[in-house]
This record gives C-alpha cells, structure tokens and sequence, in this order.
C-alpha cells in the first residue's frame, strides 16, 4: 500500500469531472487500499479519487471512530435525497478550513462494490454528509464552492499565505 498526495483546493485538477471505473479489476481494488490508507493516515473520513489526481468515480468514506467502517464505492450515484441538515463540514484538500454546508439529511445510493457487484445504500446523519461531499468531488466541486465569494477568496487567501510559510 502507498499514501497518494492529496490535491490542495484551488488546484484545477480538482474541478475535473471523474470518468466511471469501466472494469473493476486489481488496479482498482489497489487504488481504493491505497486511498483508505491515504485517508486514515491525514486522517480524514472520506476521500475521493478526484482528491488523489485520479479522475475515476471511486471514492471511499469511513465514518466510525474506530475506523472497522471503510465503505468503498465504485461508479456512485445519489438515487433518492430527503430532508434537509446544516453542518460544519471540513475537507481534505482545504486544510484547516471549516465552514456550515446544508445537505440532504437523507441520501439513497447505487455503487459498485470491489467485486465490481451493485448494491444499494441509504444513508442518513453523518454518512450521508460525507456520501454527498465526496460525490460532489467526483463531478469536479469542492465544498468551499458552497459559501460566498468574499469567503472562497478569503480561502485562497489564506491556504495561498499558509503555502508561503511552509515553502
């Protein structure tokens, strides 16, 4: 397994829009323990292929304190949504930065597992944050792009000064 650099918003390469995985085979299954390994090691909950400069629609998430939870999924896409939460949500790829996104309280999903089987999930609370930020990324958006100009620009500013310093 390997840690894959993770992507820094306002990088491009995280607004490119994820191609579905056209087979799942051996080169994906490494990709998604290499993702998970990448995630637990920032440490972070969710993570998409996008954050990871591979444009592919894997993503993986795990939302349990003791990390026994990894959920993989392959070519995702949001069936159903319901309801409505504000939560403060952070990101990997915008470090440090946290802000109040609102989302479906609910979300029906259709994935892939790594045997390349469909299946579907529904997923509330937490997960189902987690479920559409990550999905977000895979069609080329990052959740900072939820919130007003004067704060993405305050955003950048700051991750552009915070690069300075540790450059």
């Amino acid at each position: 397994m390997a840690l894959l650099p993770i992507l820094h918003f306002p990088d491009p390469r995280l607004h490119t829009k994820a191609a579905p995985v056209a087979r799942v085979d051996d080169r994906i299954r490494t990709l998604i323990r290499d993702m998970a390994e990448t995630m637990y090691e920032a440490p972070g909950i969710g993570l998409a292929a996008t954050q990871v400069d591979v444009h592919e629609r894997v993503v993986v998430i795990d939302v349990t304190e003791d990390k026994s939870g990894l959920l993989a999924l392959i070519n995702p896409e949001i069936l159903e949504r319901s309801g409505e939460q504000v939560g403060e949500e952070g990101c990997l790829s915008v470090p440090g930065i946290y802000d109040k996104v609102v989302r479906a309280e609910r979300v029906k999903v259709r994935a892939l597992n790594t045997q390349g089987e469909p299946f579907e999930l529904e997923a509330e609370g937490l997960l189902a944050v987690c479920i559409q930020h990550e999905l977000d990324h895979l069609d080329g958006k990052v959740f900072v792009e939820y919130l007003s100009t004067l704060k993405q620009g305050r955003i950048k500013s700051k991750l552009a000064k915070r690069a300075r310093i540790t450059a």
